[in-house]
């Protein structure tokens, strides 16, 4: 496996709050998508089309993630607002963590090619923890 990341969750915030984390750490963000970006995206309002749909900003060795809880999916708690990222090191690699790392729990994406060019799923486990897992070639 390459590496384990965080990804922040928001109710809207995204970019507000890591605007103040660069203000502090320095840098710059390497990745920044908005739910508009989404090839083929349903029929949305002009607010929810500028919610982050992932954004990325290096600290040291680690890649902190944000996202903004799409609508119709809830709002985001503290204690339900983060997610752990599985960054790995083949497509055959993801599959075996997300079988069973997902196995009881809730699949929310299955293991898929996606627009943004990552082998990636989505659940939550049997113990309420959420989990991405990602492959990139």
């Amino acid at each position: 496996m390459k590496a384990i990341n965080i990804t922040l969750v928001y109710n809207g915030q995204t970019e507000a709050a890591f605007n103040f984390y660069k203000s502090v750490f320095g840098g710059e963000f390497s990745n920044l998508q908005r739910m508009k970006d989404i090839p083929g995206a349903p029929p949305m309002s002009a607010e929810e089309s500028e919610k982050i749909l992932h954004m990325s900003f290096p600290i040291g060795s680690a890649i902190l993630m944000g996202m903004d809880m799409p609508a119709g999916r809830g709002t985001v708690n503290q204690g339900n607002n983060f997610m752990l990222t599985l960054d790995t090191s083949s497509e055959e690699e993801a599959t075996k963590l997300f079988n069973g790392l997902s196995a009881d729990g809730t699949v929310m994406m299955p293991m898929a090619h996606q627009f943004w060019g990552s082998f990636f799923g989505m659940f939550t486990d049997k113990f309420g923890i959420q989990w991405m897992v990602s492959y990139v070639k």
